[in-house]
């Protein structure tokens, strides 16, 4: 593993850090398709929101729905759209801590990201299964859901292998699909005004507050950095990156808020609702068909994330070892589409691994290893803007120094809801805050013992072109 302390020359100069050989050979992705690829690597839909009117009821819901993107995404969404268009680079949030502060805090970002991917990956096909079974039974027999959360693994890793235009197409459509059974409720629900207060429903299980929904609303408004790690793969992106940040931001909170608003005025009441409930009220508001397109809508949407999560992830080991910071073999490129195809299928193999072991959300430790690494990066800024001044930055935070380092305070008071929560989460006989830093100190251990058997890396670092300013 390369060491902390290489030349200056590979860190500061864009040449030396990752970018994929021959761009101009094979299509890169424009506003759109960026912004459907964005979306579920963020949401997914409205689905998995259902908790937050539980704990908060409808108008303190709504309000948590809007202010969260103002405290917690849009802070993010300015950061990244200054460092994706200042150092467009393969490994996006990687490659900007590693710059910034070196080969150390760079792999721990790459290992926080990671690590955070097991628990949080093994879910969504766990999740598809679940919306599979509500319509066909027949599934949860025996190691049939297994098989296919297989499935839904094995298919996201073959259309990733055929490139990010393919998987960011697929987003777009199936983006189009899941959306359009919420717009039905949206337009029917006025119809009901009223007509639901004393509407039966399954009892629900959820003990969840007001504290554990806004944890909820902060773990479905975060993963904006994940789209950074495509930056190579991007049409223009000094450009495209802060505008397609901006657009999904207001896609999804719109995509939260305007359905429960919708349902607020036919009088459903609150504790109607759990993880999963979209289905039945959907049933409510048009019948049968409308809650087969929900179920339909979840299955789209279960799928829709962990493929383009996918793409995210699988370019931290390639831009890594295209550092020399991991074997050389994580940077080996299917000829046609450029995809990892070495480093996708290391991944799929180990989130596949993980698939029997029935992980649960664990949303405060998802929050936990995310919010230490965004913390990594809202650092890189502020770093940025001190080591390198006159870096050409297309799109700037806006207020000078003074906004680059007050845009992460909000985002990191939020973190300490999540440090507070997680000190009554119980994971494996100790607190889910106790469990997240072994995890965290385990990309330290991780680091020296690599760092003791490669101390001059993996590989040398490969020459390559910056991206040209657009």
């Amino acid at each position: 593993m390369a060491t902390a302390s290489a030349p200056r020359r590979q860190l500061e100069n864009p040449q030396h850090l990752a970018a994929v050989p021959n761009r101009k050979k094979f299509v890169r992705l424009t506003l759109w398709p960026l912004v459907a690829a964005t979306f579920f690597m963020v949401s997914g839909g409205t689905y998995g929101t259902e908790e937050i009117v539980h704990g908060a009821g409808y108008g303190r819901a709504i309000l948590i729905l809007l202010l969260t993107p103002l405290l917690w995404s849009l802070p993010t969404a300015f950061m990244i759209g200054e460092l994706s268009s200042a150092l467009p680079y393969e490994g996006g949030y990687y490659a900007w801590v590693r710059r910034a502060m070196g080969n150390f805090w760079g792999f721990q970002e790459a290992w926080l990201s990671l690590v955070a991917s097991i628990f949080d990956m093994a879910i969504y096909p766990t999740l598809f299964v679940a919306y599979l079974t509500r319509m066909f039974p027949w599934f949860q027999e025996g190691n049939r859901g297994w098989w296919v959360a297989l499935f839904v693994v094995i298919a996201c890793a073959l259309l990733n292998i055929a490139g990010v235009k393919v998987v960011s197409l697929t987003s777009l459509w199936l983006f189009v699909a899941l959306s359009a059974p919420f717009a039905v409720i949206v337009v029917m629900a006025p119809f009901k005004l009223g007509a639901l207060a004393n509407a039966v429903t399954k009892p629900t299980t959820s003990t969840v507050d007001i504290l554990g929904g806004l944890l909820i609303c902060m773990w479905n408004y975060m993963g904006w950095d994940n789209a950074s790690t495509i930056a190579t793969e991007v049409e223009r992106p000094q450009r495209t990156y802060p505008r397609a940040m901006l657009v999904a931001v207001c896609i999804v909170a719109a995509t939260y808020v305007l359905p429960f608003a919708a349902m607020w005025i036919t009088g459903l009441k609150p504790t109607a609702w759990e993880t999963g409930s979209w289905a039945d009220i959907a049933g409510l508001i048009g019948g049968p068909l409308l809650r087969v397109g929900v179920v339909l809508g979840g299955l789209m949407s279960a799928f829709g994330m962990f493929n383009a999560l996918v793409m995210s992830y699988s370019r931290l080991p390639l831009a890594m070892a295209q550092d020399g910071m991991l074997p050389g073999i994580f940077g080996k490129l299917q000829k046609k589409s450029r995809a990892p195809w070495v480093a996708i299928t290391a991944l799929a193999v180990g989130w596949g691994m993980c698939l029997g072991l029935g992980f649960a959300r664990l949303v405060t430790l998802d929050i936990l290893l995310y919010g230490f690494s965004l913390g990594l990066e809202f650092v890189a800024l502020v770093v940025l803007r001190f080591r390198e001044p006159e870096l050409a930055r297309p799109f700037r935070v806006p207020g000078g120094l003074f906004g680059a380092i007050a845009i992460g305070i909000p985002p990191m008071l939020l973190l300490g809801f999540s440090v507070v929560r997680s000190e009554h989460e119980q994971i494996w006989n100790m607190s889910s805050f106790t469990f997240g830093m072994i995890l965290i100190a385990a990309g330290f251990v991780v680091y020296f013992i690599n760092h003791a058997l490669k101390p001059a890396g993996w590989t040398a670092p490969v020459e390559r072109e910056p991206e040209p300013v657009a």
